[in-house]
């Protein structure tokens, strides 16, 4: 019989509280001081570590401190200031566009807004809300590789895109703890539901999990 809306809310609840005692250190990875770094090193953490971000990003932060700096930024430096952060073309494209858009429509101050941050280029989803989480204070769901895959195996969503996926949990999840839902559920897939060979017998939600390919060893 399929799980009803309220079951998978009220276990959802038991699955959060598990994950935040399990994990009580999760929070955003990416060093930042304002909302303006945490949206550069967010477009360079796509298929990027966070440490390598975190390694790159004090000198972009101290060469481009603000958003007029950093649109007027010559894109062959900017590449090779970010190159090792992969796909170095694309993100300095993202970087350039998100300014110029900052510059141009905000007056280089990064909106409180999902609409008008996803308007920028460069900005999707995930980029919006991982701002408007952690640098606003706001409750804002963060999708990235990790939650797409765990809550996928908790069965609390179902989804090839990642977009519908989000809408699906905001459905489930407490709405007043999206934001540390995002870190806890990052967490537990970066140390215990990893894509190869998770930590099953160890895993802290295993009695609420209906993954049926759970590992025993």
């Amino acid at each position: 019989m399929p799980e009803s809306r309220a079951a998978k809310q009220a276990r959802a609840g038991k699955i959060l509280e598990l994950l935040e005692g399990a994990y009580p250190d999760a929070r955003c990875a990416l060093n930042f001081a304002d909302p303006f770094q945490l949206l550069i090193a967010t477009i360079l953490s796509a298929q990027c570590t966070d440490e390598r971000v975190n390694m790159v990003t004090p000198a972009l932060f101290k060469k481009y401190p603000t958003a007029r700096e950093l649109a007027r930024a010559r894109t062959p430096s900017l590449e090779k200031e970010i190159r090792s952060t992969g796909f170095f073309r694309a993100k300095s494209r993202s970087l350039l566009g998100m300014a110029r858009g900052l510059v141009e429509q905000h007056g280089g101050q990064v909106p409180d807004d999902r609409e008008a941050l996803m308007a920028l280029p460069g900005i999707g989803l995930k980029t919006a809300n991982v701002v408007l989480g952690n640098a606003f204070g706001r409750q804002a769901l963060t999708v990235d590789t990790h939650v797409f895959r765990v809550s996928q195996r908790l069965g609390l969503a179902r989804s090839d895109d990642p977009d519908e996926l989000h809408e699906q949990l905001i459905r489930v999840l407490p709405p007043e703890r999206l934001t540390q839902a995002s870190h806890v559920l990052i967490f537990h897939g970066r140390r215990t539901c990893v894509a190869r060979k998770p930590l099953c017998p160890v895993c802290p939600v295993r009695q609420l999990c209906p993954w049926p390919d759970k590992t025993r060893g």
